[in-house]
């Protein structure tokens, strides 16, 4: 018979076993209904003679995938998951944690503070909180050297890494991983355990080399900035090895409680909430998607191919079509070189692989798109040859095919119009490589029907994207902020800095890398070739910098011909000063626009940067390119290297002193000269 005990809390007796089921859709989320459900169940199971041990399993289709985060910002109630773990570990009678799904976060503490786990496969499990900028606080942190050691521990949770069961299995973490009838063998192991209970505290950290722990802490601060929370997560694995494991313990919620209002924490759980909310379609258009089991690629070049692959991994069909047979036979050898690359470093099983592969079709034959449920053109960025493509996919694409372009800029209506059906039409922007990068930016046109909207936000969900809905406008939200940024580092060489200074003092900020080094590697020819197409439409009286035309001129195009803004010699690290040619061109640029030049601190060149984005955030709001504020902080972090732990342009500014950065913006304005528009940054407040 069940027992309810708390809304998401069901229990059964089966024989013996105390069966505890967590009911908490969608995720099943450790919120504080769960985690009182979860001690009463734990103080029945203790209570009565008939049990002999429990089983905590998740309903639907997860285990417990985290905390509920909407909790972090209201004061700590009673019980929290360490105390939870803390009734288990307290019971007379073994607790089994029966797992599929996902386990992460404060449910994979569960299950580690439980007596015994078990897993159906692939199932994953990992400890992601320092992504949030906290660290596991309910014995993570304790109990997880314990099985693997620290150095992986440090890998593990300093990353987010997730493991699937059967390396989690192989790892000591999983006492048995079965094929089927979860729910069957957690019980049986339950009552196999005869009353005997045991606690990963209790077993010693294993024995490992100092020098490879020293490396995984080192690798570790390299991956995650030394960022707060990457440092107090070192030192509370660290603890683990110590004397006392108690003081362990309290040491890691005294380090979670000192960073979970930090900075860091609250700008992540920004972009986390952020992130949730750019998924989902304004009301208007929110309808039912279109079906799509197979996917057509046209091209199969870094980009088409990572398309490709993306699909693959979902599930889909893939139709990759080229122009001829050798850039066909390269496109297709790119997809399995990525495959066997995977399967050689261990990341995907030989199975997977080739059951991925089986997906693939490449052809030449244009007759093959009458059966794709979405096309997506990723040929050369240039609107009359995209046109051409169209004109030839609207003749073979079969009636109610959703036609994509992949394109970075471009008059996605001016696409559309070389279609009989411009309503089929959308923008799919993935960034490179695209089998990596998350953000998918969703470009509606003029005449976009709602169903091919949501067709491309579900499509980029279920190729693991975040997609992000963004209205025609050239550059859409991503390029058209990072123009505005890089525009402005351009105008302070102008003005007196080198080009390393800009860099040093953006990546100082968080930036992945600084704008420089990042045009150097994508090469500088992409830009110089769409300023030259937009240079009939440039106001000769707007503020223009040739530094850039001028390099390429000089065929310094970036890393690919070894010089751009840097020198990049073979064999040798990318240089971080600037030559002579380069200062000399800069200094020149200088003095044609009449300027002294003078030394730039980092913090102006850092605000003056994120005053550009913001503003050009504040016109995008006007302009209705962007939904929501929120959503031009997701399309900077995730496609453009933003600092995740500063929130974005929008949560930035939302920081400052509103007179202060009006006032500042207006300085930016004078300085940037004719054709300025300023935003009304209260549009970025909501």
């Amino acid at each position: 018979m069940d027992v309810t005990i708390n809304s998401p809390i069901r229990t059964e007796c089966r024989g013996d076993v105390l069966v505890v089921e967590i009911d908490n859709p969608p995720v099943n989320a450790g919120s504080w209904a769960v985690r009182k459900g979860l001690v009463d169940a734990v103080a029945i199971l203790e209570a009565r003679s008939d049990l002999l041990a429990g089983v905590i399993v998740g309903a639907g289709s997860t285990f417990v995938s985290g905390s509920d985060i909407r909790e972090f910002n209201q004061p700590l109630t009673w019980p929290s998951m360490a105390q939870v773990i803390e009734a288990i570990r307290a019971c007379s009678k073994p607790v089994v944690a029966a797992m599929h799904g996902f386990a992460l976060g404060g449910g994979f503490e569960l299950a580690l503070g439980c007596d015994a786990r078990i897993a159906v496969p692939g199932t994953q499990v990992g400890l992601p909180e320092v992504t949030l900028g906290i660290l596991p606080a309910a014995g993570g942190t304790q109990r997880l050297p314990r099985c693997v050691g620290l150095a992986r521990a440090m890998r593990m949770i300093c990353t987010g890494e997730r493991i699937t069961a059967e390396q989690a299995g192989e790892a000591g973490l999983i006492d048995r991983v079965v094929e089927a009838d979860l729910l069957h063998h957690a019980v049986e192991l339950a009552r196999a355990m005869r009353g005997k209970t045991r606690d990963l505290l209790d077993q010693p950290v294993p024995a490992e080399d100092d020098g490879a722990v020293a490396a995984a802490e080192q690798s570790a601060l390299r991956a995650g900035k030394r960022r707060p929370a990457v440092l107090a997560a070192i030192a509370s694995i660290r603890n683990a090895a110590g004397p006392d494991k108690l003081a362990g313990m309290t040491a890691e919620r005294a380090f979670f409680d000192q960073l979970q209002q930090s900075g860091d924490a609250v700008a992540l759980r920004y972009q986390f909430f952020a992130e949730r909310e750019a998924v989902k379609l304004p009301p208007a258009v929110s309808v039912e998607p279109r079906p799509v089991r197979t996917m057509a690629v046209i091209g199969g070049g870094t980009m088409g191919g990572g398309i490709a692959i993306s699909a693959l991994d979902a599930g889909l069909e893939v139709l990759l079509l080229e122009q001829d047979a050798e850039a066909l036979a390269r496109g297709a050898e790119r997809v399995r070189s990525h495959y066997q690359g995977r399967v050689a470093e261990g990341k995907v099983q030989e199975r997977d692989a080739a059951a991925r592969l089986a997906g693939l079709t490449a052809t030449l034959d244009w007759n093959v798109l009458a059966r794709a449920d979405v096309i997506i053109e990723a040929v050369f960025e240039d609107l009359a040859v995209k046109q051409d493509v169209f004109r030839t996919i609207d003749a073979f694409a079969r009636p109610g095919a959703v036609l994509a372009t992949n394109t970075s800029y471009l008059d996605i209506d001016a696409i559309g119009a070389a279609t009989r059906r411009p309503h089929d039409v959308l923008g799919l922007h993935f960034f490179s490589p695209a089998n990596v990068m998350k953000l998918l930016e969703v470009v509606r046109g003029d005449r976009t029907a709602a169903d091919v909207l949501a067709t491309g936000m579900a499509l980029g969900r279920r190729l693991r994207k975040t997609p992000v809905l963004c209205g025609n406008a050239f550059g859409f939200i991503g390029n058209r902020v990072f123009n505005a940024y890089r525009k402005q580092c351009e105008y302070m060489l102008e003005e007196g800095a080198w080009p390393e200074e800009v860099d040093q003092a953006l990546e100082a900020f968080g930036f992945a890398m600084g704008p420089f080094s990042v045009a150097d590697l994508a090469g500088l020819d992409i830009a110089w070739r769409m300023r030259k197409a937009q240079a009939a439409q440039r106001d000769p009286r707007e503020r223009y910098v040739d530094i850039l035309d001028q390099l390429c001129e000089r065929g310094r195009l970036g890393r690919k011909t070894r010089a751009g803004y840097y020198l990049h010699e073979a064999g040798k690290p990318a240089g971080k000063t600037s030559d002579a040619e380069v200062r000399g061109i800069i200094e020149r640029a200088s003095a044609r626009r009449g300027l002294k030049r003078r030394a730039l601190s980092a913090e102006e060149i850092q605000r003056r940067a994120l005053l550009a984005m913001v503003n050009e955030a504040a016109l995008l709001m006007r302009e209705g390119v962007a939904s929501r504020a929120s959503d031009i902080d997701v399309v900077l972090a995730q496609g453009y290297g933003f600092p995740r732990w500063a929130g974005g342009p929008v949560f930035w500014a939302r920081q400052q002193d509103r007179a202060a950065l009006q006032a500042d913006l207006l300085r930016l304005g004078e300085s940037c000269g004719y054709g300025f528009e300023l935003g009304d940054v209260s549009s970025l407040e909501t």
